[in-house]
């Protein structure tokens, strides 16, 4: 009844603004978008321009100008934001300058999509797995059991740890000549693709894949083993950069899972906030800390070509601390204990139970979940 009442209102209301623009000699007109009547350079409604320029080339071009300088100058003010105000762009959407700034889902999606177009263009893997080989001599004790001499063994002092000097091997293991390989992998993050080369001669390789056979029941579990496990196997050991592809086609997609399992943490510690702070806010804040993220990746990329990689994860590592301790001090705008206390707490679960879990997940993914090679 009082939608109608105000709809009634409105209407009559115009009426009477037409009719006293008509006396001092305006014209009104209906809007070619909405058809509402318009005494007015704009509508009233939907805010289409009353006078569209069609007959005007240079109309056009203006427009186009001021349009393109607008876009710039917001996404410029949103990766000032992103860069150098932690929290600034989730508190701009809590408090209603949305403007300003890009959304933030747009914003996520641009930025995860131009980290892997870079890593593409510039043949860098996210990550390459080395296989290494290293031949063992083989002996044998007073029964005739085969050994070799374990390579993780350091001294007595590691028999404390369970590391015995000799790793016992069955008969079957053993090749021509008493030898055996040992093996070991090396992972590269954020390397050229072709910077590291398989040196496993073939009868490494198939050593390899006969000592990891695993016994199954039906022959159709077999051939997916033979496909997938052993496959990958195969083409990690001919080529350490055979995950990156299944990698950056399923890494996007679990970390899009984790952006609202991530707000939602932040919801359950600060549900005494839920009058101020909706679901929604907490996902936005979510989003603005994994734009970032990905941003922190891009540059470790570019990084890692010249430094040393340890070094490169450390500071990322430190970056990225400090730059989430900011943005939730300013956002959720709490003490420097309850600040502390909750970024500590929030950051080891998700580190621990959703983060680690979902990178496993792609690994698995990428190992079983497609072809690889």
């Amino acid at each position: 009844m009082d939608e109608g009442i105000l709809e009634l209102g409105g209407a009559a209301a115009i009426e009477v603004a037409a009719s006293a623009l008509a006396e001092r000699g305006g014209r009104t007109a209906r809007c070619a978008n909405c058809e509402t009547t318009t005494i007015g350079p704009y509508c009233s409604q939907c805010g289409q321009e009353r006078d569209t320029h069609r007959r005007s080339v240079a109309r056009l071009l203006h427009d186009f100008f001021v349009d393109l300088v607008n876009v710039d100058s917001r996404i410029l003010r949103t990766i000032q934001a992103l860069l150098f105000q932690p929290g600034e762009l989730p508190c701009a959407f809590r408090e209603g300058r949305t403007v300003r700034y890009l959304p933030a889902m747009r914003l996520y999606l641009f930025t995860s999509l131009i980290f892997f177009l870079v890593l593409s263009a510039t043949s860098v893997a996210l990550m390459q797995l080395e296989v290494i080989a290293t031949p063992q001599k083989v002996s044998y004790d007073k029964d005739g059991t085969p050994y070799i001499k374990n390579p993780a063994y350091d001294g007595p002092s590691d028999l404390e740890d369970g590391i015995r000097p000799t790793i016992k091997l069955k008969k079957s293991e053993v090749l021509k000549g008493d030898r055996h390989f040992s093996y070991s992998t090396k992972v590269h993050f954020f390397s050229r693709i072709g910077a590291y080369h398989s040196g496993m001669s073939k009868e490494a390789q198939e050593r390899l894949i006969a000592s990891s056979h695993v016994d199954v029941e039906s022959k159709e579990q077999q051939d997916w083993m033979q496909k997938n496990l052993f496959g990958t196997m195969r083409n990690l050991a001919a080529d350490p950069a055979a995950l990156n592809g299944p990698l950056t086609t399923w890494l996007p997609r679990v970390l899009f899972l984790l952006l609202p399992a991530y707000a939602l943490l932040l919801t359950l510690f600060y549900w005494r906030k839920r009058k101020d702070f909706y679901f929604v806010d907490h996902l936005v804040f979510s989003l603005s800390i994994h734009t970032f993220g990905f941003v922190l990746l891009l540059v470790a990329a570019g990084a890692a070509q010249i430094m040393r990689a340890e070094f490169v994860a450390w500071a990322i590592v430190l970056v990225a601390a400090v730059y989430l301790f900011m943005a939730m001090r300013r956002f959720y705008a709490q003490g420097w204990f309850w600040t502390t206390f909750k970024f500590l707490t929030i950051s080891f679960l998700y580190i621990c139970f959703l983060a680690a879990p979902a990178l496993v997940a792609v690994l698995a993914l990428s190992v079983f979940g497609g072809s690889i090679g």
